[in-house]
């Protein structure tokens, strides 16, 4: 690489009072050293000086944009320039002359624009949902009249996945959240002297709602995010193009036993999850209002009925089958490239936990007037 260098000399062109000769390369790499000199010098010769580029061994285009634009965007008028380097310089001008594009305001018509690309996308997704579950219907109809072909060893394997390995987890957030909740309760109910009801806070917030929505989210970010990436990988790498040439359903195979091993897991976590939950509320009570955990366990049953235990397991069951389907769902949409499966494990995980939300909130409407203590 050859130092980029201005050379100025006697001018023996009539009408030009110095010649610049340029020499070197003239190149990204080789002027970002001196660049603030260069510009300087090269400015103050846009007017009254002859230009002589054949001394230059090497031009990229930003050496040719640096260049157009100390000549003030023309070409001088005494120029001595090889060919290809006013080649290279003719192509920087053409790109520096065209206009830019016009930036449009976004108006209402590109508002109808968003919200109708929205729906029709709404409407696909809600199309292929439709579609997913009448073939799980069909297969559970089909598996009913073969009992010898259902698939017991992936229901088996993916229950151990998505509930037994998650349950450290679960464990671990349910004690902490069981923990905060029994101490900002006390510091209120401390003020009134009701100690004695934060047994109905924990009971009944922690088995009939928070129970089951924090296992959701739970094993929404954890064992549905991998249920759509294992799928969308398969479908990258074209295996299941492959069960479907072999003439295996991949629903039955791939999709059925996921859905059936999270709606029967979900309801197992949110037991053990509740569980723990109540036991790190019952410590926090403990320490704080020094409430015996005998005295807890004795209330708990009568001031949290069973039929709150029954929402909480319907709940996990729903819930495991939703965030299942929705996987499902995203990870069969997966596009043979790597930034489809990005896009849709994000919006799986994004739309499992929409829904669990969205269905608790029907939950709480549909049971508002079941297991509450009046």
């Amino acid at each position: 690489m050859r130092s980029p260098e201005i050379a100025i000399d006697p001018a023996t062109v009539p009408g030009a009072r110095s010649l610049v000769r340029l020499q070197g390369d003239w190149t990204l790499r080789a002027l970002s050293y001196r660049l603030r000199s260069f510009r300087e010098q090269l400015a103050g010769r846009r007017d009254d000086a002859a230009w002589s580029l054949t001394g230059i061994t090497r031009l990229d285009s930003f050496g040719a944009a640096l260049l157009w634009h100390a000549w003030g965007r023309r070409w001088p008028e005494c120029i001595e320039i090889p060919d290809d380097l006013r080649a290279i310089v003719g192509r920087v001008a053409a790109s520096a002359e065209s206009p830019l594009p016009r930036v449009r305001r976004f108006g209402i018509v590109d508002a109808v624009i968003v919200l109708g690309g929205a729906l029709l996308s709404f409407r696909d997704h809600a199309l292929d949902f439709t579609r997913l579950l009448g073939q799980l219907c069909l297969d559970l109809a089909y598996l009913a009249r073969h009992p010898a072909e259902w698939p017991l060893r992936e229901i088996s394997a993916n229950v151990y996945k998505a509930g037994f390995k998650a349950m450290p987890v679960a464990a671990l957030v349910g004690f902490l959240i069981g923990v905060v909740m029994s101490y900002l309760s006390a510091l209120q109910l401390r003020a009134f002297g009701a100690d004695i009801f934060i047994v109905n806070i924990l009971g009944l917030g922690i088995i009939r709602e928070l129970g089951p929505v924090l296992v959701s989210v739970l094993v929404a970010g954890r064992s549905g995010s991998a249920m759509t990436a294992q799928l969308g990988v398969m479908r990258v790498t074209e295996e299941i193009d492959a069960l479907s040439a072999m003439g295996v359903s991949r629903t039955i195979r791939l999709v059925l036993p996921k859905v059936i091993a999270l709606t029967l897991a979900m309801p197992l976590l949110v037991l053990w999850t509740s569980s723990v939950a109540l036991l790190g509320g019952m410590l926090s009570a403990w320490l704080q209002l020094d409430l015996g955990m005998a005295f807890f366990v004795e209330r708990l049953p009568q001031v949290v009925p069973l039929a709150n235990l029954v929402i909480g397991f319907a709940k996990g069951a729903v819930f495991g089958l939703m965030i299942a389907l929705v996987a499902c769902h995203f990870g069969l949409r997966v596009s043979p490239n790597t930034e489809s499966l990005s896009a849709n494990t994000t919006a799986s995980v994004v739309s499992s936990i929409t829904v669990v939300i969205l269905v608790d909130a029907l939950f709480a409407i549909a049971t508002r007037s079941i297991g509450v203590p009046r």
